[in-house]
Formats: structure tokens, C-alpha cells, sequence
């Protein structure tokens, strides 16, 4: 631990009393659900030790504790990516502060292009496994013999089978698949989606994977869904923009939300 999630931890404490199970990590356009939090108290992360402010415009950069479903958690609405900084590390301390509070479950979301037709923009997708394509990793740096972490697991199967029976439950069957990580932030070109799909990636983003390493090497169960917005480049017929990624991410919101507060009270229970 770097010291700055207990930090941190201590200020929500002092802002909200309680201990929580469920952390979460919403992705581009996906902040409404954090809306939906009751009894909540809201920080700002600039008010939050070594917590990164996004420059992204979707990501609203607090953390909201609270209720949801009638569990208590606590969700980063908003993260830093790779490609603000050049640094795999830059979401360390609010997951290490996630920890800190209590949390052992981290259910992380994002935004994602599908690589497979039936897959379509504004569906869900339940990331199985990832394919860390950027070459970066937030453990590079690390002298504990933990950094040769084992990643065999890193989507908590058990949690899968949860997430895809409330699904079932709801009547909203969702896909899985792999995703895999790009550097970002311009999208993939046609001939890197074309490699992406031989190496059997199912949907690619720019996100998430520097997360669930961290949030694995700390102990912490992780689950990950993402938010189909488009098609990769040269599977569709207009061009890709970040515009249209925030605009199908809020289309699929109803979905992802009614999935999500299904999940939570399952494993909150």
C-alpha cells in the first residue's frame, strides 16, 4: 500500500460512517449510476490525496459512497487512463483506498468497440478474460516478490456465474467475451482490429486492464462489464469518434444499470 488509500479511506470515513463489500469503477458515459446511490456522500477526487482528476469530459472524477440495491458501496465515477499520463499506475491509489474501506469485490465498467456482429452498440458484454495488448503494467516498478502475480483467474469466475444469472433473471441474457487493451487514445486502426480479432479478442478499449491488475494484486474478487458503443474500425461504415462512444454508452445505460443494481444486491446479500 502506498499509505495515500488509507489516507483517503480515513476521509470517507470521516465524511460517511460504515463498511462496505462492493467498490465499483465506471467508464465513459456510464456516471449515472452513480446517480442512483442513496444516502450518499460525495467527494470530489481533487479533495482526495494522489486520487487522478480525469480529463476526459464524461468522467465526472468523485467518489460516492452509499446505498445501491440496499448495499453499501463505493464507486469511483470516473477514472484517469493510460494515455492522460503515460502512467499505468495513475488509478493505484483509488483502488488501494477501495480496499481500505472494505471493499473485496471490485466491479469495474467501461466503454468498448465489439469485434463481433452479434454484439451490437448498446449491449452489455461481460468481460471474461483481457489480452493486455499495450504492454504496460501498473506492477513494473514493484519489489515485492507479489508483483509475479497470477492472473490465470483475473475475472473472478464465481462472479461471472452471478452477473450472467441476474441477467438471465432479468430477462436480458449478456454476451462475454475478451477484451482487449489498447494504449489509446486514437482508436485502432482496421488492420489492428483485424489482428485483435485473430488473437481472439472480442472487444478492444483503452481502460480497465491496469485496474483489475492492481485491484487482483491487493486481493481484491474482480468482475468487469463493458458497454458496447460502437464497431471496431472497418466493421462499420462511418468513421469512430468519442462523441458517438458517450452517446451509445448513455443509450445502454437502462441495461448496464439494471444489471449492475441486480449484481450488487445478489452478492451484497
Amino acid at each position: 500500500m502506498s499509505g495515500y488509500g488509507r489516507e483517503c479511506a480515513d476521509i470517507v470515513r470521516a465524511a460517511r460512517k460504515g463498511s462496505y463489500k462492493i467498490g465499483m469503477i465506471l467508464g465513459s458515459g456510464l456516471g449515472a449510476l452513480a446517480e442512483e446511490v442513496e444516502d450518499a456522500v460525495r467527494i470530489p477526487y481533487a479533495h482526495l490525496t494522489e486520487f487522478p482528476v480525469s480529463t476526459v469530459t464524461s468522467h465526472s472524477s468523485e467518489l460516492v459512497a452509499g446505498m445501491l440495491a440496499g448495499v453499501p458501496v463505493v464507486i469511483l465515477s470516473g477514472r484517469a487512463h493510460y494515455y492522460e499520463s503515460g502512467n499505468p499506475t495513475v488509478m493505484r491509489t483509488p483502488v488501494e483506498t477501495l480496499k481500505e474501506l472494505g471493499c473485496e469485490v471490485l466491479l469495474a465498467t467501461n466503454a468498448a468497440g465489439s469485434l463481433r456482429e452479434e454484439v451490437a452498440p448498446g449491449s452489455p458484454m461481460l468481460i471474461s478474460d483481457h489480452i493486455n495488448w499495450s504492454g504496460k503494467n501498473p506492477l513494473i516498478g514493484e519489489e515485492d516478490e507479489k508483483r509475479f502475480l497470477d492472473l490465470s483467474a483475473a475475472y473472478d469466475p464465481e462472479l461471472q456465474a452471478v452477473m450472467k444469472k441476474v441477467a438471465a433473471e432479468t430477462g436480458d441474457p449478456v454476451a462475454d467475451g475478451i477484451y482487449m487493451w489498447f494504449s489509446g487514445p486514437s482508436f485502432e486502426t482496421p488492420a489492428e482490429i483485424r489482428l485483435a480479432k485473430k488473437l481472439g479478442a472480442d472487444a478492444v478499449g483503452m481502460s480497465t486492464v491496469p485496474e483489475v491488475i492492481i485491484a487482483r494484486f491487493l486481493g481484491l474478487r474482480v468482475a468487469a462489464l463493458s458497454i458496447i458503443t460502437n464497431y471496431g474500425a472497418g466493421l462499420q461504415t462511418h468513421a469512430l469518434s468519442h462523441d458517438e462512444t458517450k452517446t451509445m454508452a448513455l443509450m445502454g445505460m437502462e441495461r448496464m444499470k439494471q444489471l449492475v443494481r441486480a449484481f450488487v444486491k445478489e452478492i451484497g446479500q
